[in-house]
């Protein structure tokens, strides 16, 4: 029976030590697709950032941006901004409290600035960032936002009364990140585009932020080396992936056979 498998990337398909891609993994990957299953990559990451991924893995369907966005054999059909209505009233009210702005209205590096108040109270982000200084800048103006940073801290976010308005997290503890946190959601959409089957859905994570694809209506499937509060939601617990982890599962669903 045709299995839609989506899997995390980072201490999914790749080792938490190294940063690289577990041959295994790889090597399963491709069998899935010999044997006729859909594969897919869903990643938080941004289009821009997760594409080399997975060409690099040898996968042509993905969910990326948080959800957001699709793409189908390598093509990206859909990247959906946040809601800008929302948006902006996150960026105006951080503003006048003070806080500095970042916006990402594109799929790419570049961020936007009306002044430098997010570098000064935070420094510069630890990955690959282009800085738009614009003392004119609208944000009113822009025709998307796709990402929004703001430089505060843990213990002040509880000032922000729009603080819920959209999904956040935080990677860096100097800095609150607005972006899409709807992997099922994207899931569920690529099946609608595939004409698939919600049944047939499996899902591979090991991070907190793989929590949300976690759905009951999916077969779920944690690594060994997950976030506690994941390994008590998946229906199973394979071993980590530098211990064939992607590999073991699938043989033992018979998804594909031993090698």
């Amino acid at each position: 029976m045709k299995k839609y498998i989506f899997f995390d990337i980072d201490g999914t398909l790749t080792s938490l030590k190294t940063g690289a891609f577990v041959e295994s993994a790889l090597e399963s990957i491709q069998r899935l697709q010999d044997e006729g299953h859909f594969v897919a990559i869903a990643t938080g990451r941004a289009y821009y950032k997760a594409k080399d991924a997975m060409k690099q893995a040898g996968i042509h369907h993905m969910v990326c941006n948080g959800g957001a966005g699709i793409v189908i054999n390598d093509e990206l059909v859909d990247n959906r901004p946040l809601d800008k209505e929302k948006a902006l009233l996150i960026i105006k009210e951080a503003r006048s409290k003070g806080y500095g702005i970042l916006v990402a209205c594109d799929d790419s590096v570049d961020v936007y600035m009306k002044d430098d108040l997010f570098i000064r109270q935070v420094g510069e982000r630890k990955e690959p960032t282009n800085y738009i200084l614009d003392e004119n800048l609208s944000f009113d103006d822009l025709p998307h936002i796709y990402k929004i940073y703001i430089a505060i801290s843990e213990e002040e976010e509880r000032n922000l009364q729009h603080l819920d308005l959209l999904g956040h997290m935080r990677f860096v503890k100097d800095y609150l990140m607005y972006q899409h946190d709807e992997k099922h959601l994207g899931i569920k959409r690529m099946i609608q585009y595939v004409h698939g089957s919600l049944d047939d859905v499996v899902v591979f994570g090991d991070g907190e932020n793989d929590m949300i694809m976690f759905q009951d209506q999916f077969y779920k499937i944690a690594m060994g080396n997950g976030y506690p509060d994941l390994l008590k939601k998946a229906d199973e617990i394979t071993d980590p992936p530098e211990e064939n982890g992607i590999k073991n599962a699938c043989i033992r669903h018979k998804w594909i056979k031993n090698f």
